[in-house]
């Protein structure tokens, strides 16, 4: 672990494009559950699967259902940012880190102070009415009681996050393709690489390093620079002088 530790400075150290691609074990260690783990969203018990719940028509015709699960089980706005998200944030600052793409939704890399993010599957902060197009921040959908409905011409409001048989944003996806294009190291973090399309884009990397941190073996370990099989937070904790050093 400590000699991979070291690989792993080594190249931060001698990159000067990062781009880090990261799924749900980022904000794990901040508390936020993740969905396929042996306690994640997945393997709980609800009144209908969580990945019928999270789906576009399941929102259209169950909507009542959809925002108990929701408000429920996807409210980030209680947990803080972990020192992964920190160190990332901190990375950008220093000029290292170009791009930060997430699967997630919860904002935890904003909040962190990361400025350059890609948010593949949408933000719980972002709210819009569906009549009106009226935007609404987190704290109003997640605090009003039932369907949140517009203040302004009582249409219902649906968070921006891409639910199941929902597309893409293609501007968000394309900003993150041209950050991997560019990049000369890809740092991929806290994701198993098996959901598509987010697993493509690996595809796009043509750079010097490709760095896979996470728990357990992905599909694309054997053609990475550098594997470490470990909590991130064990990893990016350990490269707090490395960024406190930067020029």
């Amino acid at each position: 672990m400590e000699d991979k530790i070291e690989e792993f400075k080594k190249i931060i150290d001698e990159s000067s494009n990062i781009v880090f691609f990261g799924g749900a074990g980022v904000s794990t260690e901040s508390g936020i559950p993740d969905f396929r783990s042996e306690d994640g969203l997945y393997n709980q018990k609800y009144d209908y699967p969580p990945e019928e719940i999270l789906s576009h028509s399941f929102f259209m015709a169950k909507t009542e259902d959809f925002y108990k699960f929701y408000k429920d089980k996807l409210n980030s706005l209680k947990y803080e940012p972990n020192i992964t998200h920190i160190k990332l944030a901190e990375l950008e600052k220093k000029g290292k880190l170009k791009a930060v793409i997430t699967q997630n939704i919860d904002g935890l890399h904003q909040k962190a102070g990361s400025k350059v993010v890609y948010e593949v599957h949408g933000s719980v902060l972002r709210n819009y009415c569906m009549k009106c197009h009226e935007f609404y921040d987190a704290e109003y959908v997640f605090s009003s009681e039932g369907i949140p409905k517009c203040s302004k011409c009582g249409g219902i409001i649906k968070p921006d996050v891409v639910l199941y048989e929902e597309g893409l944003d293609q501007d968000i996806w394309s900003g993150a393709i041209n950050a991997i294009v560019n990049a000369d190291t890809m740092i991929v973090a806290g994701t198993s690489l098996t959901v598509y399309p987010a697993s493509s884009l690996l595809h796009y990397f043509h750079g010097k390093n490709l760095v896979l941190i996470n728990k357990s073996e992905t599909p694309f370990d054997n053609i990475a620079s550098l594997v470490i099989h470990n909590a991130l937070g064990k990893v990016f904790s350990n490269i707090w002088f490395l960024t406190q050093n930067m020029l």
